[in-house]
C-alpha cells in the first residue's frame, strides 16, 4: 500500500486484512496527528478512510482498470484522544463505472468515531 499511496506511511496507516469484501486497515493517534484541543485531527481520519476505501475498491476492480475517488461525504461522531482507529471498508456497489463503499472508523474500544460513503471512479 506504501509503494501506491505514500502518504499512508506518513499517516502510520497499517493494512491489517484485504479482501474484496472487506478491507481493514489501522492508525495510532500521536500528537503531530492532532489539532490544538489534542483531538485527532478530522483530515487524518478522512485520509485514513479514503485510503482504506480505495483498497477496497481496488479489489473489486476489474483486471488493468484503476480507480480515482471522486466524492466522499464524512459523518464525525466522536473524538479520538488515544489509542488506535480502525477503519473497514466494504463495498456498497460494484458497477461498470463507479464502486461505491462504506468505510466506518471505530476506537480502541469498538465505539464509532465516524463514517465514510465514497464512490470511486472505475478507470479503463
Amino acid at each position: 500500500m506504501r509503494t501506491l499511496m505514500p502518504l499512508t506511511e506518513h499517516l502510520g496507516i497499517e493494512l491489517a486484512e484485504a479482501g474484496p469484501d472487506r478491507v481493514v486497515g489501522t492508525m495510532r493517534w500521536r500528537p503531530a496527528l492532532t489539532t490544538a484541543a489534542g483531538l485527532l485531527h478530522g483530515g487524518a481520519l478522512m485520509a485514513l478512510a479514503d485510503s482504506i476505501g480505495a483498497v477496497c475498491a481496488f479489489l473489486n476492480l476489474p483486471a488493468g482498470a484503476s480507480t480515482s475517488t471522486t466524492s466522499s461525504n464524512t459523518l464525525f461522531l466522536r473524538g479520538v484522544r488515544e489509542g488506535q482507529v480502525t477503519a473497514t471498508a466494504r463495498p456498497l456497489h460494484v458497477g461498470r463505472s463507479t464502486i461505491a463503499v462504506v468505510v466506518d472508523l471505530t476506537d480502541g474500544t469498538g465505539r464509532s468515531v465516524a463514517q465514510v460513503t465514497q464512490s470511486q471512479a472505475v478507470l479503463r
